[in-house]
């Protein structure tokens, strides 16, 4: 990789940083080719990245960022999974690191917020944001719904009452 390639790939690493919600540092102990190509598409399918970077660069590429601190865990072999929902890289890596005893989580941050491997996993815990979209939207819909079918509710029942006597007065 000459110099060129390096600040390209510095220049993207740091536009990756300031665009994310959330980084998670794995540790990769020997992953396959197969096994990291399944997790990249697991990561892609849920709307993050799995990148793996030299230290140096990723380091060079966090300075000026909200990430900075992350730079200590850095160490070995190391790749960042990144995404803009604050939940779905880290959900992606917890799963794939109970199946995959090869890949350890090392750690992350949330904005400013600096996570260890308890705090990953607290957060993977978490619903996504689509999930909590989905359910305040259930929220609002809910009362709106109820007085529809309040206010509907007595003519309906005056017509049941009609009806019953129409169909009584025929017989």
């Amino acid at each position: 990789m000459d110099r060129s390639q390096k600040a390209d790939l510095v220049a993207e690493l740091k536009s990756v940083f300031s665009e994310t919600s959330v980084v998670v540092i794995t540790r990769n102990l020997g992953l396959t080719v197969a096994q990291s190509t399944d997790l990249r598409l697991k990561m892609r399918d849920a709307g993050a990245q799995f990148k793996v970077a030299k230290n140096k660069l990723a380091v060079i590429a966090l300075e000026g960022t909200r990430y900075g601190p992350i730079g200590e865990m850095l160490t070995g072999p190391t790749a960042l999974a990144t995404s803009i929902d604050p939940v779905a890289a880290a959900k992606v890596a917890v799963e794939f690191a109970k199946t995959n005893a090869k890949l350890e989580i090392v750690g992350g941050a949330m904005g400013d917020t600096l996570l260890d491997v308890a705090g990953v996993m607290a957060l993977a815990a978490l619903p996504s944001l689509d999930q909590l979209r989905a359910k305040l939207i259930g929220l609002i819909q809910a009362p709106a719904t109820k007085i529809a079918r309040t206010i509907n509710e007595p003519g309906a029942q005056l017509a049941r009452v009609f009806g019953a006597y129409a169909a009584k007065e025929a017989a």
